[in-house]
């Protein structure tokens, strides 16, 4: 009995080991994508100083369809309404 449980932990940490050394080589990414990012310096202070002069005074909520709606005929109801308003 002493032999079985201590047997089974020694094989259990073998294979959760096994499972470990597997998601290491999943998770891996490709060489050259890692490299495009490393290049690609984007900051939050970038993408802020690109949106803080950006003028959302003038836009306008468009709600998406309904699950039973027919998505089509409500765009081009949206497109009429804002292309009829004078700008």
């Amino acid at each position: 009995m002493m032999l079985l449980i201590i047997g089974g932990s020694f094989g259990l940490r073998e294979f959760a080991q096994i499972r470990y050394d597997a998601q290491k080589l999943h998770s891996k990414m490709d060489p050259a994508l890692e490299e495009r990012i490393r290049k690609n310096k984007i900051s939050l202070e970038s993408e802020y100083e690109k949106l803080k002069n950006s003028d959302f005074d003038d836009w306008k909520n468009i709600r998406g369809p309904r699950p039973w709606e027919d998505s089509k005929s409500l765009q081009e109801q949206q497109q009429q309404v804002l292309h009829s308003k004078p700008s």
